[in-house]
This record gives C-alpha cells, structure tokens and sequence, in this order.
C-alpha cells in the first residue's frame, strides 16, 4: 500500500504529531468549478479546516500516486489540467497504473482517507440513486463506499438533482446512519431541508463524534452521512432550484447523457439556468462544511 500513498509535508507532520486531519476531494476542482475559482475555493477550504484546529489533505491521483495533501503547484495544475480523469473505485487501479491525473470523487476520496487512516471527511453533496434508477439502475458508488469503508462524510445533503426518497432508502438498506447536525431533515443541498426525516438529529460536535467512535469501536464497519445544512443566507428559493433541476434533467435525457457525465451536465446546466447562483451557493455549503468537518476531527481525535 504504501508503494501507492504519498503523504504532503505537512499531513505526514500532523500525524506523526497525532493532530487530526480532515480530506478533502479532488473532483470539486477538476469538475465542480471553473478555473481560477476552483483552485481559490479549494484553497480558502484548506485554510478554512487549518483555522479550526485540523490539517487538510485534499486527495487526488498524480504520477502514479494517492497524493495525500497537495502542495501549491499541484492544486494549480488540478484547476488548470483538461481531461482530468473522474475517479471513482473501479477507476482508482487503472488510473495508477497509467499514471494519469485523476480527480478523486466521494467513493475514491473515501477508500483514500481510509488507507491513510484519515476518519473525517468533508465534500459538498454526496451522489445517490438517480431519478428513474428504477429502470436505469443508475446508483453512486458513493453510497456502497459508505456501506462498507470506515469513513465519516461531512456534506449539505444529497445532490438534489437525485432522488432523494431512494437515496434514503439505499442508505437505511446498507445500515449507514444519517444524522442531521442541527436539523431533522435531510438538506438537499442547495436548500436546506426536504421532505425526508434524517436518522438522528444532533446538536453538538460532540455528539456526532461520540456516535462514531461507538460506531467504530464496536467494528460496525462502514461511515456516516454528517448532514449539515447550507447557511439560510447562501441557500436557494426552492422554486427557482426545482425548475432548474427539472430542466436540466429534462435536457440531459434528451442528450442521452448518463453514468458519471451526468453530474457535472446536470450541475453545469442549473449553474447556467440559475445566473451562476448556484454555483455560489455550492461554494458557500462546501466552506460550512468545512468548518463543522474541522470541528468533528478535533473532537474525534480527541476521543481517541
């Protein structure tokens, strides 16, 4: 394993002094947004985790390597790059033997934490079960890697683009808890609630680290869905996001756009309807998260 991890200065620094460390994804940079302000936003999310009293490690694939933490010149070359693979469980052995730049999604990022022993970590939205999966079977890998892979995911919900009531399910199926952080329902992302009533509400920091570390010393293997709501003043009217999303949906089936491409279509295609809107308040959750993800470390790490 350790042929293939490579940890930055500063991540091998904190845990060899046993400070907690907080990972981050990579796709959010490659695919999420558009240069210059992913490498910014990926930079102000990094110092926003520092300020809490954890160390960030954003992961992502580069020559051969699990990058664990990424240095200045990486991160700007992972905003600047085209054809940055999206890389997913399947794709982590190929795009390591090929030695491509690859963008670690939810699912990747996760098995990555987990192999440098990093608990926490903090995304925007993880995938789900698409609409219409019924007859597509379109599921994210995200929510398997959730079922089995001992990784806590700090995010504004699911991405409301998905069906939500089915991404429940799936989740309850594989006996991943979801709890609320000061809320009980499940955010969708760019709003902050939605019709679906989380597992467990928590309020303190201290609390969801309690239910992890009895989680894990128990060896109930798998991680946790840390639902926490985008701020009220970044989130969307849910009128405006729904239409966008139905269009943008719409759109994609007439393209006959699927699997991994639908995401980054789907988000493009709402950023453009809404005026840049949403993609605001994407950056706006990611930075909440961020801080709740710093908080959780810390008190995790404590614990231990």
């Amino acid at each position: 394993m350790k042929k293939y991890v490579e940890l930055s200065t500063e991540v091998s620094q904190a845990m060899e002094q046993g400070k907690p460390v907080v990972a981050l994804e990579s796709t959010i940079i490659s695919h999420g947004m558009p240069y210059p302000q992913n490498v910014q936003t990926a930079r102000e999310v990094e110092q926003i985790i520092r300020d809490n009293g954890a160390v960030p490690a954003t992961i992502a694939l580069i020559d051969g390597k699990i990058k664990v933490g990424l240095t200045d010149e990486e991160l700007e070359q992972f905003g600047n790059s085209k054809g940055v693979a999206k890389v997913s469980r399947r794709d982590l052995p190929y795009i390591l033997a090929t030695k491509q730049l690859g963008a670690t999604t939810v699912a990747a990022t996760m098995i990555c934490a987990a192999l440098a022993d990093i608990k926490i970590f903090v995304t925007g939205g993880i995938g789900g079960v698409h609409r219409g999966a019924e007859t597509t079977m379109d599921v994210s890998a995200d929510l398997e890697e959730l079922a089995q892979t001992d990784v806590a995911v700090v995010c504004a919900g699911a991405k409301s683009i998905l069906d939500l009531g089915l991404t429940m399910e799936y989740l309850e199926t594989k006996g991943v808890p979801v709890i609320g952080y000061q809320t009980e329902t499940l955010p969708a992302f760019y709003t902050r609630s939605s019709e679906f009533p989380v597992n467990f509400k928590a309020d303190d920091v201290d609390v969801l680290a309690n239910t992890l570390k009895a989680k894990w010393d128990l060896n109930l293997h798998g991680g946790a869905v840390i639902a926490n709501p985008i701020p009220e003043e970044h989130a969307m009217p849910e009128e405006e996001i729904h239409t966008a999303i139905e269009t943008a949906v719409k759109e994609a089936a007439e393209n006959g756009i699927s699997g991994k491409d639908t995401t980054p279509f789907l988000l493009g295609k709402i950023k453009e309807i809404t005026g840049g809107k949403s993609l605001d308040s994407n950056i706006a959750l990611v930075k909440n998260n961020a801080v709740l993800g710093a908080k959780l470390a810390v008190e995790l790490n404590e614990l231990n």
